[in-house]
């Protein structure tokens, strides 16, 4: 009897803990907010992913890095910011002061996860056939001081359209001006004004190489660093998320020879 009741007690033991091995890890959706300029090169990581983290669940919200930035400000969910622009980070990150854009004392970067991840770099795009014969930012220039060709550009709280600003100011042109000409055409984020290049509803547009590339449209010229500055997308974990273990694994994972493999194949320069 003691025999059975021994051969009984290892029975149970095995087979609790192999029904303990089989239990699948805790699945996990991790929210990335991300400019909008991120859709299809983050889209295709996630696939990827999968096989790295096969129990968390990547969830995107893509739009321009002053909606999202709004939006983590608010309160929304977010465990992961990518920003196409520094200046939405900083105005998060209570590391930067006020001269160094954080204007409003807000504190939503979580400390030591913050990294510089990509370059890109902001593109004059022409629609199919370039109908305008546009071939460079100098034909662009030309051609909005004559008012012989349209323009599509970011408003002024998307970055792509800031660079875009920053552009004007190097060729001395003034914004304002063009729009009451009539010579300006805006979007809220980069993919509207992806989409007006696209359907050639415009004669061009500033975008970025990425987007361009996305789109199959033809870059005509690339900006400098002296015209607009360079286009570094920072990453960081946002406080107060309840997955920070799993947003700082998938930071990594972004920082590694896979990943680098898809952006360099839609035009991204990673930098981490």
């Amino acid at each position: 009897m003691k025999r059975f009741f021994a051969l009984l007690m290892v029975t149970c033991l095995v087979f609790g803990a192999a029904g303990c091995s089989s239990k699948q890890k805790e699945a996990t959706e991790l929210i990335v907010f991300a400019a909008a300029s991120m859709t299809e090169t983050l889209n295709a990581i996630a696939e990827k992913y999968k096989a790295a983290a096969p129990e968390v669940t990547l969830v995107f919200n893509f739009d321009s890095s002053g909606t999202l930035k709004t939006q983590i400000q608010e309160g929304a969910d977010c465990d992961v910011f990518i920003s196409a622009s520094p200046k939405q980070m900083n105005q998060l990150d209570a590391a930067k002061d006020k001269d160094g854009g954080n204007t409003e004392g807000l504190d939503f970067v979580l400390s030591d996860t913050r990294f510089n991840l990509l370059e890109n770099k902001v593109a004059l795009a022409v629609p199919e056939g370039n109908p305008a014969g546009i071939g460079s930012y100098q034909d662009l220039k030309a051609g909005l001081e004559a008012g012989t060709i349209l323009l599509a550009m970011g408003n002024s709280d998307v970055p792509v359209g800031q660079y875009t600003q920053k552009i004007f100011a190097y060729y001395g042109l003034d914004e304002a001006a063009l729009a009451s000409a009539g010579v300006l055409s805006y979007g809220s984020n980069v993919k509207e004004v992806t989409s007006q290049v696209k359907e050639a509803a415009v004669s061009c547009g500033i975008i970025y190489a990425t987007d361009a590339f996305s789109a199959g449209l033809t870059v005509v010229d690339t900006a400098t660093k002296d015209m607009c500055g360079q286009v570094i997308y920072p990453a960081a974990v946002i406080k107060g998320t309840e997955h920070e273990k799993e947003a700082k694994a998938f930071l990594e994972y972004l920082k590694g020879s896979e990943a680098a493999e898809v952006f360099k194949s839609v035009g991204f320069s990673p930098l981490s």
